[in-house]
């Protein structure tokens, strides 16, 4: 139904000399869905509120909603053009009075929890990227046929959103930092198995393609109002550091049927891990922190393993900030596995010793677009040493790339097997008194896999050679007899 509408808007954008990258063209998507479906809830609220006899006090003052500046109608429907702003018009008063307005209500609301802070958040850290005040017109018209009052409609959007920061993600470096691709999360959550009343955390979040699809997953079945509520407020929080991720996460709940988002833009890693107290705990961590980032001295000073490696750094912060009883899952790059440095080690060893590192998914090269790197997948619990490490070696059996995905059923088996730890020719246990007490080396080494054939000597290598240059010299001689 909208799938047009969005080429549309792309077209738009392409077009647009503000706009050069994939990352361009989600960021001002982004801002201008935001703005739309505000539009939308608040004059469904104002007609629940009408149809009760209760007044309603709009968010947006009426000067600055979607259809004063954005899409003014006539009284058939249409866009009035006479009233419409455009050209230069449209550009200044973008710039210069509707963002203003829309910074501010980071000053004027009451908490970060509410639906007021997010947006002067938002606006603070995004601009408008439209130079030319005709292509945002034309985008504005191509947005307002979009609506969000269904589920079928947010559903179909939804999908639509999660292509367009998938193609950010294979964009390049920089997109893919937000982009996890789906089949590896649902797998990960299948394994972890959250439940109504736990709450899920992600302080790594990214486009929060976590905290969506654990959404969809609990939203299975036939719920209560109550249940439903505690989706809406009580279960997912995220923590994003990046202007451009946190924004897209917030449009990308809102579009998964969480109204109001509980996303906050601050840098994980600067918090004390002494200030975690019992109250800030969860039940549940999914997650795929950055690596290969470098964090200032300062901030290392908050960890009691001290590494410049963002990744190393956030994964002692979500072992200190998850339950007792819970449970994580943690992508990390599978250099991790085997490295000597003494944070790597102690790191490993505060897995082994204080958490249950039960599962280890060995995830094949392409399985990250762009990301260049190998990863494992970390399963975890917390509250008692580990006894023995179940690891799946995941081989789709095909070269994986843009055009060749990762996609469910490759990790089907996976899921299935880990559910009873069972042995076969990718997964295999290892007994936690078997591993090395030096080194706590936990490197994938599968033990069903055939041996690789021995590596020739290079006097043998040599020989080889020699010889065939002597065939060749033979029949190149016959050759020039018979010429």
């Amino acid at each position: 139904m909208f799938e047009q509408t969005f080429k549309n808007i792309d077209d738009v954008l392409w077009k647009e000399a503000g706009c050069t990258t994939e990352l361009d063209y989600t960021e001002q998507t982004s801002w201008l869905l935001f703005l739309k479906y505000l539009d939308d809830l608040e004059q469904e609220r104002a007609i629940e509120a009408e149809l009760v006899g209760k007044p309603y006090e709009f968010i947006i003052d009426e000067a600055h909603r979607w259809t004063v500046w954005a899409a003014p109608k006539t009284a058939d429907g249409k866009l009035d053009e006479e009233n419409s702003l455009t050209g230069t018009d449209l550009i200044e008063y973008v710039n210069g009075q509707l963002f203003p307005y829309l910074q501010g209500f980071k000053q004027r609301a009451t908490s970060p929890d509410t639906i007021e802070y997010k947006i002067g958040e938002i606006f603070s850290e995004i601009k408008n990227r439209f130079q030319s005040g005709y292509s945002l017109r034309d985008a504005l018209e191509y947005i307002d046929e979009l609506t969000f009052r269904s589920q079928q409609e947010k559903h179909e959007l939804s999908h639509l959103y999660e292509a367009k920061i998938k193609n950010m993600g294979n964009a390049g470096r920089n997109g893919g930092e937000y982009y996890t691709p789906r089949p590896l999360i649902r797998a990960m959550i299948e394994v972890v198995k959250p439940r109504i009343g736990d709450r899920i955390y992600d302080g790594a979040c990214g486009s929060a393609g976590f905290l969506c699809e654990s959404y969809d997953y609990l939203r299975r079945g036939n719920l209560t109002t109550k249940q439903l509520q505690q989706l809406q407020t009580g279960t997912f929080v995220g923590k994003e550091k990046k202007s451009l991720a946190y924004v897209i996460a917030i449009m990308n709940m809102i579009l998964h049927g969480i109204d109001a988002p509980n996303i906050i833009h601050t840098n994980t890693l600067s918090e004390s891990l002494n200030d975690i107290q019992e109250k800030h705990r969860f039940e549940v961590i999914l997650a795929n922190p950055p690596f290969g980032g470098k964090e200032r001295k300062e901030v290392q000073q908050n960890f009691p393993i001290k590494t410049g490696e963002t990744a190393f750094l956030f994964l002692q912060h979500f072992i200190k900030i998850l339950k007792a009883g819970g449970t994580a899952a943690v992508v990390i790059k599978n250099t991790f596995l085997s490295n000597s440095d003494n944070a790597s080690r102690a790191l490993r060893q505060e897995l082994l010793e204080h958490c249950n590192l039960h599962t280890i998914l060995d995830c094949p090269s392409g399985t990250f677009i762009g990301a260049g790197v190998k990863t494992v997948v970390l399963f975890f619990g917390k509250g008692e040493a580990t006894r023995k490490i179940w690891y799946y070696q995941l081989d789709p059996g095909r070269n994986m790339g843009k055009t060749n995905a990762l996609n469910d059923e490759d990790l089907r088996e996976f899921v299935e097997l880990q559910a009873t730890f069972a042995v076969s020719e990718k997964s295999w246990l290892v007994d936690v008194n078997d591993i090395d007490r030096e080194s706590f080396d936990l490197s994938v080494k599968n033990p069903n896999k055939a041996e690789d054939v021995a590596l020739r000597s290079p006097i043998e290598i040599m020989n080889a050679i020699a010889l065939l240059d002597a065939e060749s010299a033979k029949i190149l001689e016959g050759i020039g007899g018979l010429l």
